[in-house]
């Protein structure tokens, strides 16, 4: 199996069209069908299926794709830095951020892109994980930078690295000084969390579901920097993930066990969306950086 086996297969993927993902990968249909069968024979497993004129991915070629799709942008990446100069990469990137990342990690992502791009122009909106996800799909954002979706979106997702969320409560409050928490402890404690349509409140829930625990929920927040104040100043706890925490002044993280509710943050873009080399190199320093501090993360 080569390189150009998976380009020709992705491109027909993508276009559905023999004729159109030849002339996308500049060879002859013949060649194009050629190269496709023999990658057909080497996995041993029909990728694409010919009804008439019709041309219809398989279910194995379907998984095959999501699997090879960031691998092939990596590649083209790692191509295109070596014959774009960053000083004359220009253009607009339209990034959006929940409010775990806006706060401490996409400013310093947007510093480090600057300082080697500086003819880019970046919009970066701290957005619920919803709206980002609405507005990738309108093509109003060119990447987002959240947690891993439910089903039913039209978006790739490159996963970074799993995040434990962690019990906040003031310096006060009885649970501060303990190292673990089980969940089952919550039953019945004072809390602050996220209103039930963000998918951060909705795995808690299921969390709490899980071992029997019954929170009382005060009062329901958006926001997340409000909540951990709100802790600070009230015998209220929350539950946020470790990367939310700007300064932990006059609160504490406790881990909780029993279960140990993690969330899975990464990239999200829009399948079939157009290419754009600024992105792709944006969404690749984020990789790196993630990569570098591998050993820090929850």
């Amino acid at each position: 199996m080569e390189l150009r086996h998976l380009r020709y297969f992705a491109a027909l993927a993508e276009t559905l069209n023999f004729t159109r993902a030849a002339e996308k990968n500049h060879v002859t249909q013949s060649t194009l069908s050629h190269q496709i069968k023999q990658l057909e024979e080497e996995l041993n497993v029909p990728l694409f299926e010919r009804v008439g004129r019709r041309v219809l991915i398989t279910e194995a070629g379907d998984s095959l794709l999501a699997q090879i799709t960031p691998a092939l942008k990596q590649i083209d990446l790692a191509v295109n830095a070596l014959l774009t100069s960053p000083a004359t990469m220009t253009g607009c990137i339209r990034i959006g951020a929940t409010y775990t990342f806006n706060t401490n990690l996409v400013p310093k992502y947007l510093a480090t892109f600057l300082s080697r791009n500086p003819e880019m122009k970046i919009v970066s909106e701290e957005l619920p994980q919803a709206e980002i996800i609405r507005k990738l799909e309108e093509d109003s954002l060119d990447l987002g930078i959240a947690y891993r979706p439910n089903e039913g979106h039209d978006l790739w997702f490159e996963p970074l690295f799993n995040e434990e969320m962690v019990l906040i409560t003031g310096a006060n409050h009885p649970l501060a000084k303990r190292k673990r928490v089980r969940m089952i402890e919550l039953n019945n404690m004072r809390m602050t969390l996220l209103p039930k349509i963000f998918n951060t409140r909705q795995q808690l829930d299921e969390c709490f579901r899980a071992c029997g625990a019954e929170p009382q929920i005060v009062v329901e927040m958006n926001a997340i920097s409000p909540m951990l104040e709100l802790v600070r100043q009230t015998d209220l706890v929350a539950i946020v993930g470790k990367t939310a925490l700007d300064s932990a002044n006059g609160l504490s993280a406790v881990a909780l066990e029993n279960p140990t509710p993690i969330r899975t943050p990464g990239v999200l873009w829009k399948k079939g969306g157009r290419e754009n080399t600024a992105v792709n190199e944006f969404a690749a320093m984020i990789r790196r950086s993630v990569t570098l501090r591998e050993g820090e993360w929850p």
